[in-house]
């Protein structure tokens, strides 16, 4: 098959283009803007790969779709190009209106235009899948809810909201159309190649450097974790085997505090780094709360039994055994971190936590 990936130099896209063209004879063709998150560096495992190729292109642009729909012809769409960042979302808002609802908007239409010229078992066969969050349903009151698939939708941030408002165009677009969508909402991801604004990298590499670490408000947050590689593996049983219309929550079933995420990042640090920065007697010494951001949701929790029972996928790493791996790999790939770290990154960091210290 030839599957279209938007957003594919991203985290998530990164690893499911990696796990496609290392597991499957399939062709894959990566859309992607190149944002500041984009990095092309994550697949240098597989870029020369005779069924790998890249697109620079931006999902907002319709013509450039169009015509990459006609010369790549493909049978399945993985939209994985988005805005991601809460932080960033809000302080600027724009980006994620931008992409994650226009783009949607313009990737959906080129889709339908496509699509409707297809013969038809090529039709019947195609599958747009949509990769989105659990943050759309904003967060949990008790402590024994779970995100199911018919849980309203309640978004917190710009960012949740613009992506509840890409996953109701996509339902939109199956039910007035009949184009044959499906839409998956993930937990928190973490692994290798994670762009290191977001926690788990950002409390590796800042202990690394001897700097603070910054967690917000009580770092009481729950957030339930994922392994990349394991939602690699959810995303394409899903766009291969799932029913037109279905919607899967995938998470990891591990529930962790933020507080807790950090200080077990410190004990493997002063087990695989023992030589710390100098005046550093302990990586959690360097653990420092910042004020808690705006409408910051307390706890996300998936209930991921769906996609047990109908496609039979577990995640295969444990909490522990995943962030081990991803330290590990973070100790492991020094020059990948120093060629992510743009001089943009470095000033948003500084600029985003110095001006939170409590």
């Amino acid at each position: 098959m030839k599957i279209l990936v938007t957003g594919g130099a991203g985290f998530i896209g990164s690893a499911v283009i990696r796990h496609i063209i290392q597991n499957t004879q399939n062709s894959v063709l990566n859309v992607d803007k190149l944002t500041y998150a984009g990095n092309l560096e994550s697949l240098s495992l597989i870029e020369k790969n005779p069924n790998y190729q890249f697109s620079h292109t931006d999902i907002c642009d319709r013509a450039a779709l169009d015509q990459i729909f006609t010369d790549f012809q493909p049978d399945l769409i993985m939209h994985l190009a988005a805005e991601s960042h809460v932080d960033r979302s809000i302080t600027g808002s724009a980006a994620f209106v931008e992409t994650n609802i226009i783009g949607t908007y313009q990737l959906l239409e080129a889709t339908r235009h496509y699509w409707n010229a297809l013969p038809e078992n090529k039709k019947t066969a195609f599958r747009f899948h949509h990769i989105s969050t659990d943050e759309v349903y904003g967060d949990l009151e008790g402590t024994e809810d779970l995100f199911l698939e018919t849980t309203p939708y309640a978004p917190s941030s710009p960012y949740s909201a613009s992506k509840a408002s890409s996953d109701h165009l996509v339902r939109a677009w199956n039910r007035t159309y009949g184009l044959p969508t499906i839409i998956t909402n993930c937990s928190n991801n973490y692994g290798p190649y994670h762009f290191p604004e977001k926690l788990i990298p950002l409390v590796i590499l800042n202990a690394l450097a001897g700097k603070a670490l910054p967690v917000y408000g009580n770092g009481a947050q729950i957030r339930d974790w994922l392994y990349v590689e394991d939602h690699a593996r959810a995303l394409y049983q899903v766009v291969t085997e799932a029913a037109v219309g279905e919607t899967y929550n995938i998470g990891g079933h591990n529930e962790q505090q933020n507080i807790d995420v950090v200080h077990a990042i410190c004990e493997l640090l002063e087990e695989l780094a023992p030589n710390k920065p100098e005046g550093v007697a302990q990586y959690k010494d360097l653990i420092t709360y910042v004020t808690d951001r705006p409408g910051h949701d307390l706890r996300y929790a998936i209930d991921a039994t769906k996609i047990k029972q109908d496609l039979g996928w577990v995640p295969q790493e444990t909490f522990a055994t995943g962030l081990r791996k991803t330290v590990q790999w973070y100790l492991d790939h020094q020059d990948w971190v120093a060629n992510v770290q743009s001089g943009e990154y470095q000033n948003w960091v500084a600029q985003q936590y110095q001006s939170e210290q409590a």
